[in-house]
């Protein structure tokens, strides 16, 4: 029995060592790669294979192919994409946050070392000048709110997820950016309408002219006592006016850009008008900060303006001298003039 036991077992080594060269060469042919990571042909599977950075190299973007008629739908990744993504996420919350908190604290200190400006005489003249029409302050406080909601929409886009999401949690913070998506679509209209309005009534009288460089070099009667002379719009004013004249124009156009995806360009540019879109409407929030700074807490009167339309008399000859001689020149009935119209403070 022992005998036999050995027999076979000598049978069954013979069997194994004669069949191994066969096994060996058939796994290496399904698999002839050297130890130099090369196979008979010399070639490098590895390194001779199509990858993400060689396929960006050979075209702007991976595209596939679909049955489909939408031909955005092939397109797979692009690597502006993440260009875009790292502005979005990256840099785009930080420059907000500068600018916008810059021009705050840049207010809150000239508040602290320049005060409230009030007019040189402390007792009002008692008299009035009609400095808006109802119409004209109708333009302004449509084109006022609209900015506004339009503001705090917009920068809700770029702080929500980091600022509200985590106090008011994420389901009531997907119903507000909802209804911030529809107040921000909605509300561009009137916005552009408004902005539209202001260039009609006001461009003539906000032609830049030698009294305006006056008045900067004397300050715009910031820095000192004296007020310099000024017509209906000031250089200041005239500002104003052009920032919103023009940003608001370029904000239109960005967010018509958008509000109809690809009518005019591709994703590419749809991502170049969000960037757009988005930085100058940093600059233009930080801007009308400042407005709304002189109109309200930094110059005493010139609310007024906006609120009734009248100003006091002194306050205007403070302010706007040269555009109250030119008014009463054009009445014989005094200070209480038609509804020709003015800029805003």
């Amino acid at each position: 029995m022992r005998r036999a036991w050995t027999i076979l077992s000598t049978l069954v080594l013979a069997t194994a060592l004669w069949t191994a060269p066969g096994v060996c060469g058939a796994a290496q042919a399904q698999n002839p790669i050297q130890a130099d990571g090369r196979n008979p042909t010399g070639a490098n599977p590895t390194a001779d294979s199509i990858n993400e950075e060689l396929l960006f190299r050979q075209a702007p973007k991976i595209s596939g192919r679909i049955s489909i008629p939408d031909d955005k739908a092939a397109n797979l990744i692009q690597p502006q994409g993440r260009t875009y993504q790292m502005f979005r996420e990256g840099w785009l919350p930080w420059i907000g946050a500068l600018v916008i908190l810059g021009m705050l604290g840049a207010l809150a200190l000239f508040f602290l070392w320049r005060g409230r400006i009030i007019t040189d005489h402390s007792q009002e003249s008692g008299k009035k000048i009609l400095r808006f029409n109802a119409f004209e302050r109708f333009t302004h406080w449509m084109t006022a709110v609209c900015f506004i909601v339009l503001s705090l929409s917009g920068l809700n886009y770029i702080f929500g997820k980091r600022l509200l999401m985590p106090v008011i949690g994420p389901e009531a913070f997907g119903a507000l950016a909802q209804y911030a998506k529809y107040s921000h679509v909605y509300l561009a209209w009137p916005f552009m309408l408004g902005v539209a309005f202001m260039i009609v009534v006001w461009i003539r009288d906000n032609i830049p002219n030698r009294i305006d460089w006056e008045w900067l070099k004397a300050g715009g009667g910031f820095i000192g006592s004296k007020h310099p002379h000024a017509g209906r719009f000031n250089a200041g004013q005239k500002g104003v006016f052009w920032m919103v004249a023009g940003f608001g124009a370029a904000m239109g156009a960005t967010g018509l850009m958008m509000l109809f995806p690809f009518a005019l360009v591709d994703v590419n540019g749809m991502q170049i008008m969000q960037v757009i879109h988005s930085l100058i409407g940093i600059v233009f929030i930080a801007g009308i900060l400042a407005h709304i700074y002189i109109g309200t807490l930094g110059m005493k009167g010139a609310y007024d303006a906006m609120g009734s339309g009248q100003v006091d008399l002194a306050w205007a000859r403070a302010h706007h001298d040269l555009w109250v001689e030119q008014e009463q020149a054009r009445t014989a009935s005094g200070p209480q003039l038609g509804s020709r119209p003015a800029p805003a403070e």
